[in-house]
């Protein structure tokens, strides 16, 4: 996508799009002419906007991307009386941050509780994963205490075991989660499956019913919104062009000028590039593709989706969906295309395909929205904060669980900045790896993606 998308987004609804059918999607007979609409189905509700203030001189901080990291980051600045300049190369959100889909956990899913102890010892593992859950609460607190409108729920997650043996393991990584760090979760057996979701592909699965969902381009707005209230500048067009350091700070040169600065705070996550060399050999950019359907009939949905969670499943190539916020609409995610063209309709048919494997019954709902968003992924797949060898802070690599990761960590390295004893996280210590052979790793991607794909398809 460029930057003229979502300049000529509108703000009537989804409900004015049409689209190609789902099967039409998938068997590869959408074209061009079908209708199709290349932008986030959440911008539908809050369309991107640039921001009119005014590059000031200087300012305490600046913050480098205006994702969920850097906007957490500026409110709490903002609170503790700093001056904060947010930066944004494009339109103020345009990256990730409104673009996911949706889905809030406690970032505990990226490593089995066993694994992440054989990894990191007993101790730091179980507080690792207590941090976790903590994470989950800050966001729901912020969004509460700052009234933020934006579809918050604890609707709960279920994720759905693709093999009888992805079940068992599940169930015995869900009692070391409970033991551990005190999570509550129950198991559905494929036989009750049915009163999760109204599919029969897969073996039963799991439910953590303290997971949520939001709309993530309300949340981003409403944080815009109290950062602007505050007096603090979210710029778009804007980008973060180079840093130099001077007597006391830091010089930022962008497009509109150069703004001098006592710290500097990277939270570009996906979308890190060469600006910081440090950071960005440490951060591996991988794509997420997602579809939003037409309105499905109430009688269906309700079918489909008995109990409006948010949902995924084991598989080493993961997706995930959820019905949107208030609508009978399936919003669909899951890895890139190989098709480099994401305005083309072949660039997402592989999850219609997978959409249709699950529900097949939606084969002849519309398909209204198509976009992607990178996902900032590390070596160790852990998230990383703290500061590069020159002093500029950073609070990236999410690993694809950044909604609650990213506000959280933006909290936290922002009581960093100005010095706060409670700024402290468990991942303050940790070793950052840099991403071994990274150019060519970016390209290796998609090769390892389709092994996976066969894994996942021979059950090996």
């Amino acid at each position: 996508m460029d930057s003229t998308d979502e300049n000529n987004a509108d703000a009537t609804g989804a409900g004015t799009h049409s689209g190609p059918t789902a099967l039409q999607l998938a068997r590869g007979r959408a074209s061009t002419s079908h209708g199709l609409t290349y932008r986030p189905y959440w911008w539908e509700a809050a369309p991107r906007r640039q921001s009119a203030a005014v590059l000031p001189g200087r300012a305490d901080v600046v913050i480098v991307g205006s994702g969920f990291t850097g906007l957490s980051a500026a409110l709490t600045l903002l609170r503790e009386g700093r001056s904060v300049v947010v930066l944004e190369r494009d339109a103020p959100g345009f990256g990730a941050s409104t673009r996911n889909g949706g889905q809030i956990g406690s970032g505990n899913q990226k490593f089995r509780v066993k694994r992440l102890i054989e990894l990191r010892g007993r101790k730091k593992a179980e507080a690792m994963l207590r941090e976790g859950v903590r994470m989950l609460d800050t966001i729901e607190h912020l969004i509460t205490s700052e009234k933020i409108d934006c579809h918050f729920s604890r609707c709960g997650r279920f994720r759905a075991a693709m093999q009888p043996e992805h079940y068992e393991s599940m169930a015995r990584d869900m009692e070391d989660l409970r033991q551990v760090a005190g999570v509550e979760s129950y198991m559905v057996p494929r036989a009750e499956q049915h009163s999760e979701i109204g599919s029969d592909v897969f073996f039963g699965g799991s439910v953590l019913p303290g997971d949520a969902s939001v709309h993530p381009a309300l949340y981003h707005a409403g944080l815009m919104q109290r950062i602007e209230e505050r007096g603090g500048h979210v710029l778009g067009s804007a980008g973060a062009q180079g840093i130099s350091s001077t007597q006391g700070g830091y010089v930022v040169k962008t497009p509109l000028g150069e703004i001098s600065c006592k710290n500097v705070l990277i939270a570009t996550n996906g979308y890190t590039d060469g600006l910081v060399p440090e950071l960005g050999r440490r951060i591996l950019p991988i794509g997420s593709g997602l579809i939003a359907t037409g309105e499905i009939p109430e009688a269906t949905f309700s079918r489909l989706l008995p109990k409006n969670r948010v949902y995924g499943n084991s598989n080493r190539v993961f997706y995930y969906f959820r019905a949107a916020p208030g609508e009978r609409r399936i919003i669909w995610g899951g890895r890139v295309g190989r098709i480099a063209n994401n305005t083309s309709p072949l660039a997402f048919r592989h999850l219609a395909r997978d959409m249709l494997r699950v529900f097949p019954d939606i084969a002849d709902v519309p398909v209204t929205h198509a976009w992607d968003g990178m996902i900032g992924y590390t070596y160790d797949e852990v998230p990383h904060l703290g500061r590069t060898a020159a002093g500029l802070h950073y609070a990236i690599g999410y690993c694809g669980t950044g909604v609650s990761r990213a506000t959280y960590f933006g909290h936290k390295i922002a009581l960093q900045i100005v010095g706060k004893g409670d700024g402290h996280t468990e991942f303050d210590e940790l070793v950052f790896p840099s991403v071994p052979f990274h150019p060519i790793a970016k390209h290796a991607v998609p090769v390892v993606e389709t092994w996976y794909r066969f894994r996942d398809a021979t059950k090996i």
